[in-house]
């Protein structure tokens, strides 16, 4: 069938492989889940590590961050639950996955901050698609330009001004906003050598806060708006400085960042339907520095939604004999609902990242890559304690489920 770029693009196939795989090896050599996984991880004395293929993880602290998620999942609890689960008939499974993925990295990105009378726009080369970037980019001028976020705009997809940029990836903050952080450490330093000028300062005694250049230890100050006025005076700037104080940066990620994390489902299963109930979902993801919390859990959320999807519902039909697609349309194609879901509880374990002068990893792809391993093995365990079912292909619905439990399906 047709393809295309996807949320993980590759990453949450190679995690589902690797991951089955560790849960497939731990059950044959009767250890833990957990255990095979702990005495595998890169260990965080070992950073920065380069892996056998010449990928270099710079931070990350595998084993504590699992820990964690189990703790709040309740691992050591589960067994009462089961038992509790198999009173009432039904099956009781938990499984979890841990993954890494490499984004962020290659492809440079342009920012530029431009002076507009009293406002500032932000021209980006990347696109907003649906992940809050002007949210996020504002944030951060923001806060390292003392703006108001109100008095900032964001430009996107304008052919006569966008630079060239890469959309997707989780690339986003880690190398746009990092172009946008370097951008205004420009706009700081040039308008510190205008300020001492306006000032009749010397530029080492001037200090940036809160969006002002201030003599230090005096209250002579000047703002940056009245400073960017006048770097538009050719007499008003420094020896070797061009007029303006609008600032490009080009971004070039020397290397990939490495987010990662990890997910535990518990799943009860209707061994007369092969229905599967998702009660429990829990995720410590570590994407190193935050800008906006609520919106990187949002990422988080709607990733785990396409996931279990993925692992559970969606799958492409087609007639064997015309070669006409029968799931065409939403009501045919079985997209995850808000009642095939419970609530997720979402926790950061961050290490800061050291590829980026922001420390930030990336959250783009994490959900849609920790959420099928994930599912699946949970449904296995519950599976595997009643049939002995050792992997069930994906999606994982009713019937395949009732299959594998009825033993008239591959197990």
């Amino acid at each position: 069938m047709p393809v295309c770029a996807y949320r993980g693009a590759g990453r949450p196939e190679a995690a589902y492989l690797i991951e089955r795989l560790v849960d497939a090896a731990a059950r044959e050599i009767g250890m833990s889940p957990d255990r095979i996984r702990k005495i595998n991880f890169i260990k965080p004395s070992a950073m920065p590590y380069t892996s056998a293929t010449k990928l270099t993880f710079d931070s990350g602290e595998f084993a504590a961050m699992m820990e964690l998620c189990m703790q709040k999942a309740d691992w050591k609890g589960f067994p009462k639950r089961r038992r509790e689960s198999e009173k009432r008939g039904l099956l009781r499974g938990i499984g979890m996955a841990t993954y890494t993925e490499r984004c962020g990295g290659g492809f440079p990105e342009t920012a530029s901050i431009e002076f507009k009378d009293s406002r500032i726009e932000l021209v980006m080369g990347n696109q907003e698609y649906g992940t809050g970037l002007h949210t996020s980019y504002k944030q951060l001028v923001s806060d390292r330009l003392g703006v108001d976020a109100e008095r900032i705009d964001v430009v996107m997809g304008d052919t006569d001004r966008s630079p060239r940029g890469l959309t997707g990836g989780s690339r986003a903050l880690p190398v746009g906003g990092s172009a946008l952080h370097e951008a205004s450490h420009k706009v700081i330093e040039k308008g510190r050598r205008i300020a001492a000028n306006l000032l009749e300062a010397s530029a080492g005694d001037v200090e940036f806060a809160d969006g002002e250049f201030r003599i230090v230890g005096t209250d002579r100050h000047v703002d940056l708006f009245t400073v960017a006025e006048a770097a538009r005076d050719p007499g008003k700037v420094s020896p070797g400085d061009e007029p303006g104080l609008d600032t490009t940066q080009v971004q070039t990620p020397s290397v990939a960042t490495f987010p990662n994390g990890c997910h535990i489902v518990e799943v009860e299963i209707d061994p007369a339907s092969g229905v599967v109930d998702i009660l429990n979902y829990t995720i410590v993801d570590d994407f190193g520095a935050i800008i906006n919390p609520l919106l990187l859990e949002g990422q988080v959320h709607g990733g785990i939604v396409q996931g279990l999807g993925q692992a559970l519902l969606e799958h492409t039909v087609y007639d064997e004999d015309s070669g006409q697609l029968l799931t065409g349309s939403f009501s045919d194609y079985a997209l995850p609902r808000a009642d095939d879901l419970p609530s997720f509880s979402f926790t950061t374990r961050n290490v800061p990242c050291t590829a980026n002068p922001l420390g930030i990893k990336g959250a783009g792809e994490a959900g849609a890559i920790g959420a099928p391993p994930a599912a699946i093995n949970a449904i296995v365990d519950a599976l595997h304690r009643k049939a002995g079912v050792r992997h069930i292909d994906m999606p994982a619905t009713p019937y395949r489920v009732w299959q594998a439990l009825n033993g008239s399906a591959s197990s």
